[in-house]
Order: C-alpha cells, then sequence, then structure tokens
C-alpha cells in the first residue's frame, strides 16, 4: 500500500528496473530486426539458459504461472498418468493460483495445513490426506524459502505420487547446498510476474522437468495442442513465452544469484535486529533454501500495525489477506476447519526486501518495527 507520506515504498519496480533500461532497449532494437515476435530465438535461449541454470533437461516457455501449473496437470492426464478427477494436495495457504490450476485440469485440490514457522505445507499432515484417488503433491516454496523436498519425495514414493512443485516464488533457491529448484521433482513450474526475483515486464513463466516425454507434450498443449503446425494431437491453448519477455528474463537471470544473495543479507539483518516481542519473525535455517522473495512477519493486531507503518511512512502489503478457502470462488471448501491458515491469514503482513533498497532505508526499517 502507499500513500502521499511514504519514504520506503514496498516496491519500488521502476527503480529495480532502471538498471536495465539500456540493456532493454538494446534487446528490442534486436527483437525489432530479427523480425520473429512468436517463438523466436530469444525463446530458445531464455529455455535453454534456464533448464541450465536450474540443472534440468528440459525448459518450456508459458505465458505466465497459472499457465504453467495447469499445464504441467494437463500434461500427466494426456499421458495417462493422472485421470480425471482425481485428487492433489496442495497447501491451504498458497496463492489462490496454485488451487486454480488443479481445479482447471480437472482435478480435486485436497488442502493441507501449513507449517506456522516457515509457512510451507507441514510435512506431517500430508499422509492423512492421502486416498486412493490422490496422484500427486503440489508444494509451495511459499515467499521464496524451498518446502521440505527430500520428505515431501519420500511420502510421494511410498504412494506413488507425481510431484509438482510451485516454485513461482523461488527462483535461485537451492537445496542442502546442492541442487536448484526446477531439478527436485518430477516438474515445477515458475512464473516471471514483474515483482518476482526474475520479473519480466509483463507476464511470462516455465515449466522445467527432466521427462522429455513430458516436455513434449506441455510444449504441445501450450501451443494449441499442436507440436506440427495445423496438427492438433490435444485439446490445447495459447500460452506461449512472449520473445520480447524472454529477451529481457535472459537479462535479469544473469545477475539473479547476486539479486538473491543481496536478498539474504537484508534478510539476515532483519532477523538479528527486529527485536520486538509484537513481531513474530519467520522461520529460516540461514542456508540458501530461502532467496526472500517476501519477508514475512506476523502481528496479532494488524490493522494497527499497518497504520503504524502508514504514519511512518513504511511501504507494506498483505500475502494474503483471504485465505483461499474462504474465497467466494472456492465455496465448496468454506466449510474446513483450517485454524492454522486462518490465522496466518489474519496476521500476515510483508514489509519491504528487494534489491532496491539501500542499507540506510534497511537500518529504518529496522528501527520503525523496533520502535513499535
Amino acid at each position: 500500500m502507499t500513500n502521499p507520506k511514504q519514504l520506503i515504498p514496498f516496491l519500488d519496480l521502476h527503480k529495480i528496473n532502471s538498471r536495465y533500461h539500456e540493456k532493454y532497449k538494446d534487446c528490442f532494437s534486436k527483437f525489432l530486426d530479427e523480425g520473429r515476435y512468436i517463438k523466436g530465438t530469444f525463446v530458445k535461449e531464455f529455455e535453454d539458459s534456464y533448464a541450465k541454470f536450474c540443472g534440468a533437461k528440459y525448459c518450456v516457455g508459458v505465458g505466465n504461472g497459472l499457465d504453467a501449473l495447469t499445464i504441467i496437470l494437463k500434461g500427466y492426464i494426456e499421458l495417462g498418468k493422472i485421470n480425471s478427477g482425481d485428487e492433489v494436495i496442495v497447501p491451504s495457504n498458497t496463492f489462490i493460483a496454485s488451487i486454480l490450476s488443479i481445479k482447471y485440469a480437472g482435478l480435486q485440490p485436497v488442502l493441507v495445513e501449513p507449517d506456522r514457522d516457515t509457512f510451507n505445507i507441514d510435512i506431517n499432515r500430508i499422509e492423512e490426506h492421502i486416498s486412493n484417488k490422490t496422484k500427486a503433491i503440489v508444494p509451495v516454496h511459499l515467499y521464496g524459502q524451498l518446502a521440505k523436498m527430500k520428505e515431501i519425495n519420500e511420502i510421494a514414493k511410498r504412494y506413488n505420487l507425481f510431484v509438482i512443485d510451485d516454485a513461482a516464488q523461488a527462483h535461485g533457491a537451492i537445496y542442502n547446498n546442492d541442487r536448484l529448484v526446477g531439478d527436485l521433482c518430477n516438474a515445477s513450474s515458475f512464473s516471471f510476474y514483474p515483482a518476482k526475483n526474475v520479473g519480466a515486464l509483463g507476464d511470462a513463466g516455465a515449466i522445467t522437468t527432466n521427462n522429455k516425454e513430458l516436455a513434449d507434450v506441455v510444449r504441445s498443449i501450450g501451443n494449441y495442442g499442436s507440436s506440427k503446425k495445423y496438427q492438433n494431437d490435444y485439446l490445447g491453448v495459447n500460452s506461449r513465452l512472449d520473445e520480447l519477455q524472454a529477451a529481457f528474463l535472459l537479462e535479469k537471470l544473469k545477475d539473479l544469484k547476486e539479486d538473491n544473495q543481496r536478498r539474504r543479507q537484508i534478510a539476515k539483518r532483519y532477523l538479528s535486529e527486529i527485536e520486538n516481542d509484537k513481531i513474530v519473525l519467520p522461520g529460516w535455517d540461514g542456508s540458501e533454501n530461502h532467496v526472500f522473495h517476501l519477508f514475512v512477519v506476523r502481528v496479532k493486531n494488524r490493522l494497527e500495525f499497518c497504520e503504524y507503518l502508514d504514519d511512518l511512512g513504511i511501504g507494506y502489503h498483505i500475502h494474503y489477506p483471504i485465505p483461499p478457502h474462504k474465497q467466494n470462488a472456492l465455496k465448496e471448501f468454506s466449510e474446513l476447519s483450517l485454524p492454522i491458515t486462518e490465522r496466518m491469514h489474519k496476521e500476515v503482513v510483508s514489509i519491504p526486501l528487494n534489491t532496491g533498497l539501500t542499507d540506510q532505508e534497511v537500518s529504518k526499517i529496522i528501527k520503525t518495527l523496533n520502535e513499535y
């Protein structure tokens, strides 16, 4: 939220993108000169670069993160691995897109409560929700911190389930100092929405996988179900990574490791220097498993806290004010008892954390929170 008195905005995308202005102009010139506006060389180069970055064999660019997850699920249906109406386990406190993807694929979401400290799916609650109709688990690396993928993959193996992670907020996160997100399970979905750690100047998304059969199918589904012009093998959609956005993303990708390190530096300061019993800080083990797309605190009196930040010119945002099962779009889940999720959604507040912040601004934010 913003107001006329705001001294430190929650996020200033113009400032963050300003270092790329000249490079983006060069990208646009090359784009115009080449004259290939869809599925050109920039898309191919980005797909190859992002697959290599993640350590995955294949990357398929799509229109946005919602499509990425939906198309993966539809791909498994086309391959006969999942059937319409099957169940998919997903955290109950995620952004609604994770759940919409499952619905759009004709599958049934099964909502599981999160861990209080990390905001990610509680691995101790997963097995009690598995039925004979369960076919997949969709862990969401919420706010940029990786879920416990080793344990989730072990559960999936025991029950012969697919694991498809929603990595929309976790670009570049590293699991156990070893493997990067995008290479931690059967398939991964990414969003490059402008505010993400790797953000386009519009909507964009991608799928990564090590399974060639799945990669081929999802590529076809995103191109009207066609792998050969005018030959349609699947009921596909039009969801292709835009050529110009791919060019911009290639520039951003070069700086991702350094940018994520800056985010961790700020987070370490917050975690070590914010000392206020009224503010609950997020849990983090200090490893590179977190890229801090967001830094989310919890406060009991959120309205009072937000008014306090407004008065002192500190930007903030609420991710997310209404839990998915209480949204009008998902009335079928409205009677579920999800007390941890509901409490989180009443208490969470995101404070500024991005590569545009100066050390002085970080100090100001810390001082302001300590004086609350």
